[in-house]
């Protein structure tokens, strides 16, 4: 299994299974269906309001207390019933804003996730821009 990460709106399905990491679905209509939900990753409500730090703290926490062994297997479910090895896991934001916001708990998750078992998880860049035309394009 491999695994990545993306927003909702950038995921192209020639990337991978699409999976929701998010507590809340997107209200809007994808383009593309989810291949699963990864209950195990997503925050909880309450610390949607948190900032980074204290966000950090407890996201780790949930996911130590929930386990390597468990997150694997509802991973290896979700890639079994999408028929893909390939992951990956999707929510909300944009990791190109300026800092102190480009923070995200998909990429804690993939910090925490390389630690664990030194794979890494990339985060997959927006689409490829068109080459540029050179002087003998016709």
């Amino acid at each position: 299994m491999k695994l990545f990460t993306s927003r909702y709106q950038r995921f192209q399905p020639a990337q991978g299974a699409p999976v929701r990491t998010t507590v809340g679905a997107p209200r809007y209509q994808l383009p593309y269906d989810l291949a699963g939900y990864a209950r195990l990753l997503a925050p909880s409500y309450n610390m949607l309001k948190l900032d980074e730090q204290p966000y950090r703290h407890i996201y780790v926490e949930r996911l130590e207390s929930a386990g390597l062994d468990a997150i694997q297997a509802e991973l290896a479910d979700i890639a079994d019933q999408a028929e893909d090895e390939r992951l990956v896991l999707l929510c909300f934001c944009d990791l190109s804003v300026p800092p102190p916001n480009a923070w995200c708990h998909r990429r804690m998750f993939a910090d925490w996730w390389q630690e664990k078992t030194d794979e890494d998880v990339p985060e997959l860049a927006e689409r490829p821009a068109p080459p540029a035309p050179t002087l003998f394009d016709y």
